[in-house]
């Protein structure tokens, strides 16, 4: 979600959820930062939160999906600072592709918390630490957990009737 024009977004009751957080190891001060307010944003919503971690961020769609498989939502988190090659744009692509494809083919929300900025400057702002202007860990588990209150109201219903048509 975008700072500017962000939605308030209702804090869902997450009680008995099963949340894995899945953080890159790359430019580890900041992802440190996003993982500790997602587990602590997930913890204080009810959720029981297992931790995982990766090398970059191109091994986060695997462990997306293996824990997808097992977790009613998984949170993925990393931060891609944009270098002098075209190897930045790769990467974004690859991992939001990836992580989109895991919640389809899942059926399961995935939070994606990957920061992709130019700068570090950028990315401590959207880390959710002391005085920065947004809280990216937090709002990829509220995003998770709200797909996933509104998935359950989904499943309640009976499957649609198929209509021969003559």
């Amino acid at each position: 979600m975008a700072h500017q024009g962000a939605p308030e977004v209702p804090r869902p009751n997450a009680e008995g959820a099963r949340v894995a957080v899945v953080s890159t190891r790359w430019n580890e001060k900041i992802v440190a930062l996003l993982h500790e307010r997602a587990v602590s944003t997930a913890r204080e919503l009810g959720a029981k939160v297992d931790e995982y971690w990766v090398s970059g961020a191109f091994e986060l769609p695997v462990l997306a999906q293996a824990c997808a498989r097992r977790y009613d939502a998984v949170v993925a988190l990393g931060c891609v600072i944009r270098g002098e090659t075209a190897h930045f744009t790769y990467v974004c692509e690859s991992v939001t592709s990836g992580l989109t494809r895991v919640a389809l083919d899942e059926e399961t929300p995935v939070g994606n918390g990957v920061l992709t900025v130019d700068d570090e400057d950028q990315a401590l702002e959207r880390a959710g630490g002391e005085d920065a202007k947004e809280d990216k860990g937090a709002e990829a588990v509220l995003a998770a957990l709200g797909a996933l209150d509104e998935l359950a109201k989904v499943r309640q219903l009976a499957p649609k009737q198929t209509q021969t048509r003559t």
